[in-house]
């Protein structure tokens, strides 16, 4: 039988696997490596830190629904048993597919679908202003590393420059005027201890989670 799925677990796996990443991050640095060797090593660890964040947050929407089903069900307006397995749980929050959400904004409103939003411990450790920019940057970068795209790429410029000029929200176009997006995700992230610095806040947000989930 598998470990029953814990909040506090994941969030102390998820600070596992980043400590891991770091210490290849590490290893890259001090390799000798062409500066495009780097770049996509950069963008390996990338793809390692978002798909470990995919599944802290399933994880840990799993285990709000199995605890309470109440809220979804005041969403979808489709009555369910107050407790479900992890399975149907799971289902519930992907569909049947993977898990995929649409930035922090379609991860937000995930969250807010299981949970009913403002004072639960996961929703509220999300929305928190204080992870907003590691949040976009991880997302914005993720995409443009994956596939490279002219919209991807515009996704991260508008990420860097919020991240820069401390905003809320999206730049307006006169924030952006001049700001160009890096040529790649792994030029931008490799330099001035960038990665660090989203790692450290991806870790306070799962240290948050681990204190506010009950079990």
């Amino acid at each position: 039988m598998g470990r029953k799925k814990s909040g506090k677990y994941a969030a102390t796996k998820f600070k596992g696997t980043t400590k891991r990443i770091r210490d290849y991050l590490a290893e890259i640095d001090q390799s000798g490596l062409t500066e495009q060797a780097v770049t996509w090593g950069y963008e390996a660890a990338l793809m390692k830190t978002s798909v470990a964040f995919e599944a802290l947050m399933l994880e840990c929407l799993i285990v709000a629904l199995n605890n309470d089903s109440q809220p979804f069900t005041e969403h979808t307006s489709i009555a369910f048993p107050k407790h479900m397995t992890e399975k149907v749980c799971e289902y519930l929050v992907t569909g049947g597919g993977y898990f995929d959400f649409k930035g922090r904004g379609g991860l937000l409103g995930d969250v807010k679908r299981v949970t009913g939003g403002d004072g639960h411990y996961l929703y509220d450790a999300v929305k928190n202003k204080a992870y907003l920019h590691a949040l976009q940057l991880l997302l914005a970068l993720r995409n443009y590393a994956a596939h490279e795209s002219p919209q991807s790429k515009e996704k991260v410029r508008q990420a860097i420059v919020a991240f820069r000029l401390g905003l809320p929200g999206t730049p307006d176009r006169h924030q952006l005027n001049g700001a160009k997006a890096p040529a790649a995700a792994g030029a931008w992230l490799k330099r001035q201890g960038r990665f660090t610095e989203i790692l450290d806040t991806l870790d306070a947000l799962a240290d948050e989670i681990h204190q506010g989930a009950p079990y």
